[in-house]
């Protein structure tokens, strides 16, 4: 017995693969919440959804191209802190060119009271839903 493997049942796979990778890297993305410095609002364990494009287009490495918005006060964002870490926080206080955002739980947060203001450039997105 022989099988062949046809390109035509394939084709479908790979575009929805491809299509997936890249609304991931691009559009949207999920992650799980780690720690109690957004509780009560976000709790451990959490599924997280991003947007990506809120604040402007960016390159899967960090870089923007594009900026067409800025957090305001209240929004939860997701971005890289000066250690590298990826972190879940809330914007108190924004300038033209950077973010101050802080844990909803001050005394379990590590966040801007510490390591100072966010760049723009480091703000990956916006939390949509948790």
């Amino acid at each position: 017995m022989v099988y062949t493997v046809s390109m035509r049942g394939a084709k479908p796979i790979i575009l929805a693969v491809i299509t997936a990778l890249i609304l991931k890297l691009f559009v949207f993305d999920f992650i799980v919440a780690q720690g109690l410095s957004m509780e009560p609002s976000i709790h451990d364990g959490s599924v997280l959804v991003i947007n990506r494009l809120r604040y402007g287009f960016q390159l899967p490495w960090g870089k923007y191209l594009v900026h067409w918005a800025q957090p305001k006060i209240g929004d939860v964002v997701i971005f890289k802190t000066p250690e590298g870490e990826i972190a879940v926080k809330r914007c108190v206080s924004v300038s033209e060119k950077s973010v101050f955002a802080q844990g909803d739980n001050s005394l379990a947060s590590y966040d801007s009271r510490s390591y100072g203001a966010i760049p723009l450039h480091d703000i990956i997105g916006k939390v949509l839903g948790y």
